[in-house]
């Protein structure tokens, strides 16, 4: 003969957020979770190094304005300028952001929930893409304060501002795609950051190898495509497209501005789909 007991449970009569509260929840602790927030002290030391460092030359520039009246690293070039800085930060905490969940098998547990995997995987891109973006933003923002405060001659430097804050986050959207679908591929935190690493350090040598082969053939044109294999080159010929400023790469070129465009727009594309497909697989097991 059976029995039921009553153990206690309840039904929850309380309101129902939804996926879209859950979405942010999870884009909000991976956030804290790049910049080592709720984690021990060590895991803070790699992040705000960081932006300290992306902090001082933001700082030497206000001297310059003020002392010498002369600008020092341009708004639409800081990324440029900085790019290894930008890339360090990826390469240490893009792992942070995925290879947790995946080490730990705690990710059938995720979409368990009203959580499916496009939504876990843009609350992931979304965390490393607003880190990034105030990693650039914040002295770039800094600057732009500075330089209204100590009154340069002429009018500000608005334009060039606003459109280096909409090509930094454009470059940390490039970023994070590609930084999380790298690091993604290894539960690893280690090997994660070898990866991103070792993929920046390639697309960077590769661009004097590939546009000096060209160009000693006499071939300029062709060229100038070399530098489009390095993201924050890339970015900065959309940039000077766009918002006609000068191009930062060390020869001054680079090739058509659509044509960057659509390559970026791809590149981005192609990173999302990759992400989608190895967390798709993730969660099949």
């Amino acid at each position: 003969m059976s029995e039921i007991y009553d153990i206690g449970y309840r039904h929850y009569d309380g309101p129902r957020l939804g996926p879209g509260y859950s979405t942010r929840a999870l884009t909000l602790h991976s956030l804290r979770g790049v910049f080592g927030l709720g984690r021990p002290a060590r895991s803070k030391i790699i992040p705000f190094a960081l932006f300290v460092i992306m902090l001082l030359p933001a700082v030497v520039n206000i001297a310059m304005m003020a002392l010498a009246q002369q600008r020092g690293i341009a708004y639409s070039g800081f990324a440029v300028v900085m790019q290894a800085v930008v890339a360090i930060f990826l390469a240490s905490q893009a792992p942070a952001v995925v290879a947790p969940d995946l080490r730990y098998r705690v990710l059938p547990l995720y979409l368990s929930r009203p959580v499916s995997i496009v939504e876990y995987v843009s609350a992931k891109v979304a965390a490393m893409t607003v880190a990034l973006f105030l990693l650039v933003a914040v002295p770039l923002t800094l600057v732009y304060v500075g330089e209204l405060v100590v009154d340069m001659p002429g009018p500000p430097a608005t334009g060039e501002y606003a459109g280096a804050l909409l090509m930094a986050l454009v470059l940390a959207v490039l970023l994070s795609v590609f930084g999380l679908a790298l690091a993604s591929f290894t539960p690893r935190r280690g090997l994660g950051v070898a990866s991103v690493i070792v993929v920046y350090l390639l697309s960077s040598a590769s661009v004097p190898m590939v546009y000096g082969i060209f160009a000693e053939s006499g071939n300029e044109s062709a060229a100038s495509w070399a530098w489009l294999l390095n993201p924050f080159w890339l970015v900065d010929s959309v940039q000077s497209w766009l918002f006609n400023t000068p191009p930062h790469s060390i020869e001054g070129t680079y090739p058509n501005g659509p044509a960057s465009a659509v390559i970026l727009v791809v590149l981005i594309g192609i990173g999302l789909a990759a992400l989608a497909l190895r967390y798709r697989k993730a969660a099949a097991r």
